[in-house]
């Protein structure tokens, strides 16, 4: 029998609203079920758009015993209806705060609300903390069961005002503030559930919560938020037909925390919806701090593809103490290829783009950053594409060159990037993965490591780069050919073309493009 079309549940957060209307759903109750088991205190993060806050309401729904809700999922036979819990459940999804006042008036309205929905009445409703806590024993006592708190983007005030340090850590003592309430209030708290994108230090915001249990690097958890690619061809099945299923699997699926790999749902909904493929949530916000931190920090583009770092690093930051490999994670643009624990107790966690959409926006975002002319940038991206159908390895060098000529000397003297090694070798390579070509970087040979391999269109393209004011002129391209290079590649059929590209970091341009084509 064929399953039937069903509505697409584009930026539906309501569990009821899905339930109640002709949407698809896939399943997460067997999730919810595992970790209500227990009272404990759980903290997840996810990127933004990954249904963070649809998991927080079926948290909601199923505390509060909305039975309807629940009926045909995995979890309606094992849960006891009979037993209802008073649920506090604050978000800052909405909107933009920009100073302390307004923090404090958004959480007193959020705090309003939920004594309306419950019944109750604060006896001092212009005190935050002392409001938030008076509201977790009076459910308790109304109710004679412990509570619920359910906190959903727990940290978007602190990053709506990143890129302004002061603002930044104003709001972050003004959360701390309310989050504070939570160690004390043990003794009438049933579950406890906090999402946001990013990971704060313990001290910095839950300073004294040590029974907060992080759940995002949990492999069982891995696929709480997302959809998987069983998800893909079952539930979504009736929507698969015309659509390339490998292409979509390249597009949109590859984020992972250890466990399963998910999709994007935002992204799978809107190419269902649209029918073509285009980077859906990418576009939904530009990475402007993202990229304007990276280059800063002079960080080396090709590392994105192949980063490794520790989970120290990898599972918190701060407003003052931003690692640019923690924000790329957390906020979706890498993901974890490898988890590996060389010594016990010691992880190293091997990152990379999670799939084409994010390779190739990324890089693109990047580009506007590293050159001067975001409309040059995108000109030169299509001349690439041009010369490589054609493998006009002539025109090639033309464009390299004039990747960089066409640059004001304004621009250099104003832009740290310029000022690093490998800011040559990052225009280069974001280029190419700009295009969401199939690029290896520094690919083990028996003698050595490539500096980058771009396979396009049955031509295998190997780039050495040098800066001539640190090598001889021509040791590129012969480097190439001395450590054989290309013998890995000869029983992969289709020409190998050696490209030697030397720049000058006092000239700032490419001053060496020598190429071999190998038969």
């Amino acid at each position: 029998m064929t399953q039937p079309r069903r509505q697409l549940p584009i930026g539906i957060q309501t569990f009821a609203k899905i339930r109640e209307g002709e949407y698809y759903y896939v399943d997460k109750t067997p999730a919810a079920w595992r970790l209500a088991q227990t009272s404990g205190y759980y903290f997840l993060s996810r990127p933004r758009r990954f249904g963070k806050s649809l998991f927080l309401d079926t948290l909601k729904e199923l505390f509060e015993g909305n039975e309807p809700l629940f009926r045909g999922l995995d979890i309606h036979p094992r849960w006891d209806w009979s037993t209802r819990h008073a649920v506090i459940h604050i978000s800052f999804g909405a909107g933009v705060l920009q100073t302390r006042a307004e923090l404090d008036r958004r959480i007193l309205d959020i705090l309003r609300v939920n004594q309306e929905r419950l019944g109750l009445t604060c006896p001092d409703s212009q005190d935050v903390a002392g409001c938030f806590a008076e509201l977790i024993r009076l459910a308790h006592a109304h109710t004679g069961r412990r509570v619920a708190v359910l906190i959903d983007e727990y940290d978007k005030p602190i990053l709506d005002n990143i890129a302004d340090s002061d603002t930044a850590l104003v709001m972050r003592e003004g959360l701390k503030n309310l989050y504070s309430v939570i160690k004390d209030a043990d003794a009438h708290l049933r579950f406890v559930f906090l999402t946001g994108v990013s990971k704060f230090s313990k001290v910095s915001l839950f300073s004294g919560l040590n029974n907060l249990e992080d759940i995002t690097l949990t492999p069982a958890y891995s696929a709480l938020c997302g959809y998987t690619d069983a998800d893909v061809d079952t539930v979504f099945a009736p929507e698969l037909d015309g659509l390339d299923r490998d292409e979509i699997r390249r597009w949109y699926n590859g984020y992972n925390w250890t466990g399963e790999s998910v999709y994007n749902p935002f992204n799978l909904l809107l190419l269902f919806r649209n029918r073509r493929f285009q980077p859906w949530w990418f576009e939904t916000g530009t990475p402007a701090f993202l990229v304007k931190l990276l280059a800063r920090n002079g960080f080396f583009t090709p590392d994105l593809a192949r980063l490794r770092t520790g989970l120290e690093i990898l599972s918190t930051f701060d407003v003052d103490r931003i690692a640019p490999e923690a924000l790329l994670f957390q906020t979706g643009y890498l993901t974890i290829h490898k988890a590996e624990e060389p010594l016990l107790g010691h992880w190293v966690y091997t990152l990379g783009y999670p799939n084409h959409e994010v390779a190739s926006s990324l890089n693109a975002a990047l580009l506007s950053e590293y050159t001067d002319d975001p409309s040059r940038s995108f000109a030169h991206r299509l001349r690439l594409l041009d010369l490589l159908q054609a493998n006009d390895l002539a025109g090639l060098k033309a464009l390299f060159q004039s990747f960089f000529a066409g640059i004001p000397s304004d621009w250099y003297r104003n832009n740290p990037i310029a000022r690093y090694e490998g800011y040559y070798a990052s225009v280069f390579y974001s280029y190419f993965a700009a295009l969401g070509l199939e690029i290896r970087l520094e690919d083990a040979t028996n003698w050595g490591r490539i500096d980058m391999t771009v396979l396009f269109n049955g031509h295998i393209y190997l780039f050495e780069f040098k800066v001539v004011e640190l090598a001889p002129k021509g040791l590129a391209l012969q480097q190439i050919k001395d450590r054989g290079y290309a013998d890995k590649y000869r029983t992969e059929g289709g020409l190998i073309h050696l490209i030697g590209v030397e720049f000058s970091r006092e000239t700032r341009t490419v001053v060496g493009f020598e190429v071999e084509t190998l038969t």
